[in-house]
């Protein structure tokens, strides 16, 4: 019976441990769907690439035509690039057949080579006559220019990884405007951009970007609508095309108050994007039926019908051109040229796919739901049962995504499916986990932080311990070594001596803090991080906190004469070694920071930048110990508190009265220190009051006392700033309170 009790504790202890493991993978997995890594966005990708492969967009309509640089026309005319006359040739001959615009999926960066003038200065043996007349026609890209001009024509541009030196900033743009945040953040950004010569640019109804910017495995699957290029925002070539058919003036970017795109705006057009400003192809299979050659544009032995009220996109096949591309639709490649032609044709059939902004919610809620399932079920049901409903789950995943991909939205199925699968075996090796296992845990983990004591009530008792992170309040303390710089020049030979230094001396304040039961947080060098009332409840943490303040003074003494005791042997030079202390007590959140990889018990809280900023104080004002006054009114009857200023800290709007810790209880009852205490009360009331006269006063029978050389520092500060209030007075509306310029 005995054995069957202990039996049952066991497994209630380790299911729920399971339990709590499985909740702990669902809140990391909805985290990792925000973080959105990139093998997660891979295995998604291709999950969209298989319902492209099953079921490619079926064409409805047919509004694109291309005319194809294809092995044929360069057979015909030679090899590429063509002279611009004859580029012009094919624009008039298009125009006359009626195409609503025409897109140049190439670009014409620098002026044609066979330019009348360059053939000028080019060829041998032309007479001077033949020379002026040639100079004196007008150059081939003049020509295009005029057919462009009498054309709807949209010219190509090109981005580049290296910045263009050349480029001219001063050609026309697309006028672009923005609904929301700064969306330039977000969108693909390259070093440099290729244009077209000005003459052409000039002319051209539009321009937009050919550039297309295949994923990681070669395949083209999102099209950028806006890019960012040498520092311009520009559209991308499909994009331009539709507004100038549109007669849009300006593009619309609409985006997240914090600059993520959601869509792009023409007019009667609102097109949805990823948040780089990219849209998903939705690809039909390659279609030769929309292509025709250019050498029969050329020649004018087109059909009609391939040309009246298309949109034209010229571009190339020729394989030595290298512009051939990989879509999720198909295994063999396409003309880059196709990819803008199904762009455009996507948005004439308003077949766009998208990620729709409630899409992650779906996927996030779908995960919660089968997650919750299985850390409340798994532990119960039989390997047999998980199975059949984990196929059930999966094919209605599935089938859900289908079902949305069908209506143009892309809802991923994978992430619920992995964060599933990883709670089940999460919660598989967790019931494998012993309480043992978990008190060697809590003892490696806070051996170096707490008392040995303090480490084992830890682990006897590890339901007081909540590692995710807790509000409650704690007494924060920093301290720091003054003229550390000084210390550290003199063994500048000896960097093996001021280690040990360093040792020597942080050993006993970490003594004073762990015998006051205080947790280190961290060491920075000379600098002790620590707090108290965590992770184990402290009801007396801000008097414990003061207590080892003082403590660390007085180990420090003892240390500093045994140094100075070597140094009269012949040891190394002595330089004392003076510590500051800033203590303050406030909410803050405590319990494990940090990466993924690398994390420790920590503290976070405005409290613990004030208690920073205090300890940064203590030299100004004279005092080895200043606090906060939370930590000095709960230890008011047990210290002598002296209250020091009334200050506003770098970086928070409200102002603190911080206090000086001079001593503990015997202290405060001394003659010597209530004098002390009463003259600078005196003196702070008469400041405070603008009685700058009586204040200097009070300062100057406080320097007569037998306490003048502790308040020496405190003394000198208020009357440089009664001396500068003389000269300039506080504003009318002034509390009292003093800004730190300084953290």
């Amino acid at each position: 019976m005995k054995r069957l009790r202990a039996l049952r504790r066991w497994f209630a202890r380790t299911f729920g441990f399971a339990r709590l493991m499985g909740l702990a993978i669902l809140v990391g997995f909805a985290a990792l769907r925000v973080w959105d890594p990139q093998p997660i966005e891979e295995l998604r990708i291709r999950v969209f690439d298989g319902f492209q492969r099953i079921a490619p967009r079926v064409k409805t309509q047919r509004p694109v035509t291309i005319v194809d640089i294809d092995e044929k026309s360069l057979a015909k005319f030679g090899q590429w690039p063509w002279p611009r006359t004859r580029i012009a040739d094919m624009i008039i001959n298009l125009t006359n057949l009626g195409a609503l615009a025409i897109g140049f999926d190439m670009v014409f960066s620098e002026p044609d080579r066979l330019n009348p003038d360059v053939v000028a200065d080019t060829m041998r043996y032309l007479d001077d006559v033949t020379k002026n007349k040639l100079r004196e026609l007008p150059t081939n890209d003049q020509i295009l220019a005029d057919a462009i001009r009498r054309s709807r024509v949209i010219l190509g541009e090109t981005a580049l990884e290296q910045v263009n030196p050349n480029l001219d900033k001063s050609l026309p743009q697309t006028g672009i405007a923005t609904l929301g945040g700064d969306p330039t953040h977000y969108f693909l950004n390259f070093n440099g951009l290729l244009r077209n010569v000005r003459v052409l640019e000039t002319a051209a109804a539009g321009r937009g970007l050919f550039t297309i910017e295949p994923e990681r495995d070669g395949i083209v699957r999102r099209v950028p609508m806006m890019l960012r290029a040498q520092g311009m925002t520009l559209p991308s070539l499909s994009f331009e095309i539709l507004r100038v058919l549109t007669g849009t003036p300006t593009i619309m970017v609409k985006a997240e108050p914090t600059g993520p795109v959601k869509s792009v705006m023409l007019r009667g057009a609102n097109i949805p994007t990823d948040y780089n400003a990219q849209l998903w192809i939705h690809f039909a299979k390659h279609d030769p039926s929309i292509y025709v050659s250019a050498s029969d544009v050329i020649e004018g032995n087109v059909p009609p019908e391939k040309i009246n009220h298309k949109i034209v996109l010229i571009g190339t096949s020729a394989v030595g051109l290298n512009d051939n591309k990989t879509t999720p639709a198909e295994r063999r490649q396409m003309p880059g040229v196709e990819i803008h032609a199904q762009v455009i044709e996507a948005n004439f059939e308003k077949a766009l796919l998208s990620e729709p902004v409630w899409g992650s919610a779906v996927e996030a809620a779908a995960a919660l739901v089968l997650g919750l399932l299985v850390v409340i079920f798994a532990p119960m049901l039989g390997p047999v049962a998980l199975v059949i409903g984990g196929g059930l789950f999966a094919s209605l995943l599935i089938g859900t995504s289908w079902y949305f991909y069908t209506r143009n939205l892309l809802i991923d199925f994978t992430y619920p499916l992995l964060s599933t699968t990883a709670i089940y075996l999460s919660m598989i090796f967790s019931s494998f986990v012993r309480e043992q296992a978990q008190r060697r845990q809590i003892r490696s983990a806070f051996g170096q932080y707490l008392s040995p004591a303090l480490v084992e009530q830890l682990a006897q008792s590890p339901e007081k311990l909540v590692l995710g992170g807790e509000e409650r309040e704690m007494t924060i303390m920093f301290s720091d070594v003054r003229g550390f710089t000084s210390i550290s020049e003199s063994y500048k030979n000896d960097p093996q001596g001021l280690t040990a230094l360093m040792n020597r001396f942080l050993t006993p304040l970490t003594n004073a803090i762990l015998a006051r039961k205080g947790t280190i947080d961290k060491y920075m060098g000379d600098a002790i991080m620590a707090f108290w009332n965590a992770p184990l409840d402290d009801a007396q943490h801000q008097l414990n906190a003061c207590e080892a303040a003082v403590d660390m003074l007085e180990r420090i003494d003892v240390l500093n004469k045994q140094r100075e005791i070597e140094a009269q042997d012949g040891g190394p030079a002595y330089i004392p070694l003076n510590v500051g202390v800033g203590l303050n007590t406030g909410a803050c959140v405590v319990g494990n920071m940090g990466s993924d990889l690398r994390f420790d018990y920590s503290v976070l809280g405005d409290s613990v930048n004030l208690a920073s900023r205090l300890e940064g104080q203590s030299k100004e004002y004279g005092f080895p110990i200043i606090v906060g006054s939370k930590t000095a009114l709960a230890v008011k009857d047990k210290f002598a508190i002296l209250e020091l200023d009334f200050i506003m800290v770098k970086g928070k709007k409200e102002p603190e009265v911080i206090y000086a810790i001079a001593g503990r209880e015997d202290t405060a009852h001394s003659g010597r220190f209530q004098r002390l205490r009463n003259l600078t009360i005196e003196m702070l009331a008469c400041y405070r009051s603008r009685d700058w006269g009586g204040a200097l006063e009070a300062i100057e029978r406080g320097r007569k006392t037998d306490a003048a050389r502790s308040l020496e520092l405190l003394y000198n500060l208020y009357e440089a700033r009664i001396l500068n209030y003389q000269n300039n007075p506080p504003p009318e509306d002034w509390n009292g309170a003093f800004a730190l310029l300084t953290k």
